[in-house]
C-alpha cells in the first residue's frame, strides 16, 4: 500500500485522517503541523518521501500555500490539499503550485481515503467542483517538453492509466510518475497549470501532441 503523510495544523484533524488511514491499510510515516518539520524528518531519519502527502490549505507558521506545495512536489511526493471549500483563490495556487488535486474538509473520510489512493497510483483527482478555480485566460507559451515528456504526455492524457504507460514504453513506474511531476510543474512555470488529467489533455491538444479527438498528432 502507499506511505501517507499528513500535514495540518489542527491535530484532531490529523488524528482522524491517521485512523480512517489505519483502517484503509495506508501507511501513514509522518504526521505533523507545518511542511518544515516534515522535511526535517525526511533530512535526519533518511526515509523516503511520502507517495502522497495530504496538506491541509493553510498552515499556522506563517508559509504560504504556494511555498509548501512547490516544497512537497519538488522533494517527491505528490500533493492532496484538505481544503474548506471557501477558498477559491487559495485553491487556485495550490493547483497551479503542482498540488494533484484538492478534496474538501466537508467529503466524507471514504472520500479523503479514495483520494489518496488515487494519487498514489499517479492519477489526477477529477477536480470538476474546482475547475472555474483554475481555469481562465491562458497564453499558450511553450512549456518546452522533452520528446519522452511529451510521448508520456500523449499516452497518459488519452486514457492510459500511469502504470501502462510505464509498461508502454518500457521504464519503471517511477519514472513515468516524476515524468508527469515534471510536465505539470512545466506548465505551471508557463501559466498554463494542468492539475487534473483533463486539463493535461487540454494541454496536449493545445500544443498539438494530439488530436481533439484525443488521437496522437502528427506533429
Amino acid at each position: 500500500m502507499s506511505t501517507v503523510a499528513l500535514i495540518d495544523d489542527h491535530e484532531s484533524v490529523r488524528l482522524g485522517l491517521e485512523a480512517a488511514c489505519a483502517r484503509d491499510g495506508q501507511t501513514v510515516v509522518f504526521t505533523g503541523s507545518t511542511v518544515g518539520s516534515y522535511l526535517v524528518w525526511r533530512s535526519s531519519t533518511g526515509a523516503p518521501p511520502a507517495d502522497v502527502v495530504v496538506l491541509d490549505l493553510t498552515l499556522g507558521d506563517g508559509t504560504t500555500v504556494t511555498e509548501n506545495v512547490v516544497s512537497l512536489v519538488a522533494d517527491g511526493a505528490s500533493v492532496v490539499i484538505h481544503s474548506v471549500a471557501d477558498r477559491p483563490a487559495a485553491v487556485r495556487e495550490a493547483l497551479a503550485a503542482g498540488a494533484a488535486g484538492v478534496v474538501s474538509k466537508s467529503s466524507a473520510l471514504d472520500d479523503v481515503l479514495d483520494a489518496i489512493r488515487t494519487v498514489a497510483q499517479g492519477e489526477a483527482l477529477n477536480n470538476v467542483e474546482w475547475a472555474s478555480a483554475v481555469d481562465g485566460d491562458r497564453a499558450f507559451a511553450d512549456a518546452q517538453l522533452s520528446s519522452r515528456e511529451r510521448e508520456v504526455l500523449r499516452l497518459y492524457a488519452t486514457g492510459l492509466p500511469l502504470k501502462a504507460v510505464a509498461e508502454r514504453l518500457g521504464v519503471a513506474y517511477s519514472t513515468a510518475k516524476e515524468n508527469i511531476t515534471r510536465i505539470r510543474v512545466k506548465y505551471v512555470e508557463v501559466g498554463r497549470p494542468a492539475p487534473t488529467k483533463v486539463d493535461l489533455l487540454r494541454r496536449a491538444m493545445e500544443d498539438g501532441i494530439v488530436t481533439a479527438d484525443g488521437a496522437p498528432s502528427a506533429r
